[in-house]
């Protein structure tokens, strides 16, 4: 089975990184292409046609929830999972409405990046659960 091809969004370079670096330890995963804006991402999805986006929702030019319904409409068969540090009901409900699979809170602590799970994103959990929902979401179609 090819590896899942990942867009990566996110403002911050070491977020991309940590993340790039954490999927990488996966051979199901190739991230593919980055970006750190919304409008970058609405390019890039276009460019290489992504499996998952990985996305936040506090990106420069283009905030993540305005660009999941572009992202959704160049690119309707890819999984669209949020990573992001806010773990506020209206952005959940927002992203949910904006066309996302999936909702995990993303948290600096030290060296080690933790998220939260989708449906309970009070409580923080080690980034396996980040590659967790990748697979999952990739095996549903």
């Amino acid at each position: 089975m090819p590896a899942i091809r990942i867009l990566l969004i996110d403002d911050h370079q070491l977020i991309r990184h940590n993340l790039c670096t954490l999927l990488a330890t996966d051979a199901e995963f190739n991230v593919i292409s980055e970006a750190s804006s919304g409008f970058e991402a609405v390019r890039k999805a276009q460019e290489c046609q992504p499996d998952v986006i990985l996305l936040d929702v506090n990106i420069p030019d283009l905030n993540g929830l305005l660009a999941a319904p572009l992202l959704k409409k160049i690119e309707p068969d890819a999984e669209i999972l949020f990573v992001t540090q806010y773990d506020n009901p209206f952005f959940v409900r927002q992203a949910f409405a904006a066309g996302a699979r999936g909702f995990l809170t993303k948290s600096d602590a030290g060296a080690e990046l933790l998220t939260a799970v989708p449906t309970g994103f009070s409580r923080l959990v080690r980034i396996e659960a980040v590659l967790d929902f990748i697979k999952q979401a990739h095996s549903c179609y």
